[in-house]
């Protein structure tokens, strides 16, 4: 399926919500999963820092780097209360953790080794961090959607993966605080549920109740209200073939570099189907290069 719709990326959403699952946010076990389809990227969003340590995550990285032949990307998140409280860990300082995971994983990807001492973290492996294979470098994106979170990914990691941050939010909230203290043009991966059916208002339905989940966290809260909507399913592109391809340029047309598909399963397989269809024709309309991506469920 993947190979006759030309998907240009798929991501492996298995902490999304902050769950945490026995595989949740495994780097391997998603390389494992997508090696045998040749050209197809994979990734994870998004793997929350906290109860995460540096040392781990970029030698797992560095693995489904190597397994992938260059074609894994590394999501992360901040995390939340609920993904501490898994570990057993308070959710505090949040801001401060992240820059720290990523001050110190930034030292391990580029040199091979580290030696960070932070008020969180500390990173000193004894041996080399390198895995062979593991090229090029790993890239880093992270879920940050509130101003403080964007800043520090400007500065340390290679962009953003929003969710539930609409075309408006997108170019008056996250696009100009990112770039302000990126050296590169980051990269905006806008994770957006979509589904191409004719049951409009019976999908609509399901995602009122499938993603109502978001709205108890507050930054899907924050962004979705910075959208001027009131209900997480209101961001969901639900609709004919042309009416999602529209909501799809929306996000371009507000800054986004890549556009991931999710819970595109509400309608059931055949509008699933046609849902990745249409990821597939946009991808090759525009291709290969900032293409539409589909997110299976998993």
């Amino acid at each position: 399926m993947a190979m006759e719709y030309k998907y240009w990326t798929l991501y492996n959403q298995v902490v999304h919500a902050d769950f945490v699952s026995p595989e949740a946010g495994h780097p391997p076990s998603t390389a494992a999963h997508r090696k045998e389809v040749p050209g197809l990227q994979v990734g994870t969003s998004a793997i929350p820092v906290v109860g995460r340590h540096p040392l781990l995550v970029s030698s797992q990285a560095q693995t489904a780097q190597a397994a992938t032949h260059g074609r894994y990307h590394l999501g992360l998140a901040v995390g939340s209360t609920l993904a501490a409280g898994a570990f057993g860990t308070a959710f505090d300082r949040p801001i401060t953790r992240l820059r720290e995971f990523l001050t110190a994983l930034r030292e391990l990807l580029d040199t091979g080794t580290a030696d960070f001492h932070g008020e969180l973290l500390t990173v000193t492996p004894p041996l080399p961090t390198a895995v062979p294979g593991a090229e090029p470098r790993v890239p880093v994106l992270v879920a940050a959607m509130g101003p403080q979170a964007l800043r520090v990914t400007g500065e340390l990691a290679d962009g953003t993966l929003p969710y539930l941050a609409g075309p408006k939010t997108l170019s008056n909230h996250i696009v100009p605080v990112i770039t302000q203290t990126s050296e590169t043009a980051p990269r905006i991966v806008a994770f957006v549920p979509a589904v191409v059916t004719a049951d409009v208002e019976g999908t609509r339905a399901t995602a009122v109740r499938q993603l109502a989940f978001y709205e108890q966290v507050p930054s899907y809260r924050r962004v979705i209200e910075l959208e001027g909507a009131s209900r997480a399913a209101e961001l969901a592109l639900i609709g004919d073939e042309q009416t999602v391809a529209d909501g799809i340029q929306r996000y371009y047309d507000a800054g986004a570099t890549e556009v991931v598909l999710t819970t595109t399963d509400l309608a059931g397989p055949d509008d699933q189907h046609r849902t990745w269809a249409l990821a597939g024709a946009l991808a090759s309309d525009r291709d290969g290069s900032s293409a539409a991506a589909v997110l299976p469920p998993v």
